[in-house]
């Protein structure tokens, strides 16, 4: 009897809490809703497609006969999903679940380049990605047929466009157009890759790196024995551009869930989409190499790409306007179009960690200086030649005289105020094939490396330094900072560009007068910095 009472309990209890569940649960509305159905082409069903419910992390894939199953969504609450393969636009449907035997049929793109398509202009972009179109506006790919210093150097000219006895481009080969468009100026090389002048396509917008261009790159050719680009090919020459024919329009992007005449193009969040501008070599000197420096780092295995330093996300979660048919995305999503660059100090600055420690014994006093590239994924600095480091170690008396060094390096007679101080410059120095002269930034000749000492990705470089301190005694301060130089001094003094010095690390550290003087056993101190 006592067991039949808790049955009858349990029974009588039990039935209204399993009614009430079920009334919550289609009240709350329960994720166990589904869409299935079949992706295709005009030629069968297609496999391997992607599924998704836009502006979410729900993805599938179709199996080999293009079918597909999206799981996981709400009874009655409408979606809107998407499928995309290679090759395709991006299909879309409104679908309310649970329903069965829907068919997603995507269209083929073109698959030649049409040469006659005339770029839109990015005011044309802006309408629908205001969000979007100023951070281009502002970065350095924005301006590449605008920026001042690469004209510069283009033509031989000082800041304003006076000749000066100085390397230049057009100066030692006159008559000549180069290859220099092709990555400054794509969108006018794209047509004539060796004749574009570059003095042509000066600000204007439609010639330079813009919206419609990237967006027109369906692909990029890479060496599969190496993993780079091809030689010779440098910019425009290894991109795969996709102009639509007259009366079509498409547009590659990052996310496999907008509509046609949008597609997707997974490279655009890869490290190769930046490769063939970032990767050249001139008369076979390696020059423009941060993509096989990252390449051959730790980043890779990291799953760390250019993309992913450079075009961080800045909090927004929209790329296009809701009227546009934007839709809200997590904001880590949504990559930012800033190029993050030398333009922007905090971003420079911490890619680089010093620490700086020190060693007396008796008036001998040892500085030991380590640098560590901790945030950049190729070489500190990379690309253009101009760049270097500038490390200075100061070590003064009470009287602020400095002492006398008497171990380690110092700054080359080249590296400006700098030059004749302890310390060291780090550079991938060039030296002219036929003059010998060196260091130059005329990699257009023929030059040969002289000497390469950047630091490469998550790699340390140590350096020591030896003063003597004055036997009368006296406190000692020591002081390392670390510079960012854009170019050669002698070239921005004669060009007379405005580039300022970034400050990267500094240290300084003030030994006791009884650390030095009142005991010959060592003593030892240090600091470091991450942040200037």
């Amino acid at each position: 009897m006592p067991q039949r009472k808790r049955l009858v309990v349990f029974v009588c209890i039990g039935i209204p809490l399993l009614a009430l569940a079920l009334l919550l649960s289609l009240a709350s509305g329960s994720p166990d809703a589904s869409v299935s159905g079949v992706v295709v082409s005009a030629s069968g069903p297609i496999a391997g497609a992607h599924v998704r419910v836009r502006a979410t992390e729900n993805l599938t894939y179709t199996a080999a006969d293009g079918s597909f199953s999206l799981l996981g969504l709400v009874e009655g609450e409408e979606v809107e999903v998407a499928a995309w393969a290679d090759g395709y636009y991006i299909a879309n449907a409104h679908i309310t679940p649970t329903i069965a035997g829907i068919t997603l049929t995507l269209r083929p793109y073109h698959t030649v380049d049409h040469t006659d398509y005339e770029w839109s202009s990015p005011s044309t972009c802006d309408s629908c990605h205001p969000m979007l179109t100023p951070q281009w506006t502002g970065n350095a790919h924005g301006n590449a047929v605008s920026n001042p210093r690469f004209f510069s150097l283009y033509n031989g000219t000082d800041i304003t466009g006076t000749v000066v006895i100085s390397p230049g481009y057009q100066l030692d080969f006159p008559g000549t157009s180069g290859n220099c468009a092709n990555c400054h100026a794509p969108g006018a090389a794209a047509n004539a890759p060796f004749t574009t002048d570059m003095n042509d396509s000066r600000d204007n917008v439609a010639a330079g790196i813009h919206c419609d261009f990237c967006h027109k790159v369906g692909g990029i050719y890479i060496d599969p024995a190496s993993g780079l680009p091809y030689a010779n090919a440098p910019g425009v020459l290894s991109l795969r551009l996709l102009r639509p024919p007259s009366g079509e329009q498409i547009f590659f992007g990052p996310y496999d869930d907008i509509k046609d005449p949008d597609t997707y193009l997974p490279e655009m969040r890869q490290s190769v989409y930046c490769a063939p501008c970032h990767q050249f070599s001139f008369w076979g000197t390696p020059i423009y190499q941060s993509f096989r420096e990252w390449q051959e780092s730790p980043y890779p295995a990291m799953g760390v790409e250019c993309q992913t330093c450079h075009q961080p996300p800045n909090g927004d979660h929209y790329f296009a306007l809701p009227d546009a048919g934007g839709l809200w995305h997590p904001a880590e999503n949504i990559p930012s179009h800033n190029d993050l660059g030398l333009k922007d100090t905090a971003f420079i600055t911490g890619t680089v960690a010093m620490s700086v420690t020190t060693r007396t014994v008796g008036n001998r006093v040892t500085v030991t200086v380590t640098l560590t590239n901790t945030g950049a994924g190729h070489h500190v600095p990379t690309d253009h030649p101009g760049r270097h480091l500038i490390l200075t170690i100061s070590a003064v008396d009470g009287s602020s005289l400095p002492l006398s060094q008497t171990g380690g390096n110092t700054v080359p007679d080249w590296g400006g105020a700098q030059a004749g101080m302890p310390g060291k410059v780090f550079a991938k120095v060039l030296e002219d094939a036929l003059t010998r002269e060196y260091p130059v930034v005329s990699y257009w000749k023929q030059t040969f490396i002289l000497s390469d000492n950047r630091i490469p990705a998550l790699s340390s470089d140590i350096s020591v330094y030896q003063f003597t301190a004055p036997l009368g005694g006296g406190e000692i301060t020591i002081s390392a900072v670390l510079l960012f130089r854009r170019n050669l001094q002698a070239e921005l003094d004669t060009r007379g560009w405005d580039s300022l010095d970034i400050l990267m690390q500094e240290v300084q550290i003030e030994l006791p007068v009884q650390a030095i003087f009142q005991t010959f056993l060592p003593i030892i101190t240090a600091g470091s910095a991450s942040s200037p």
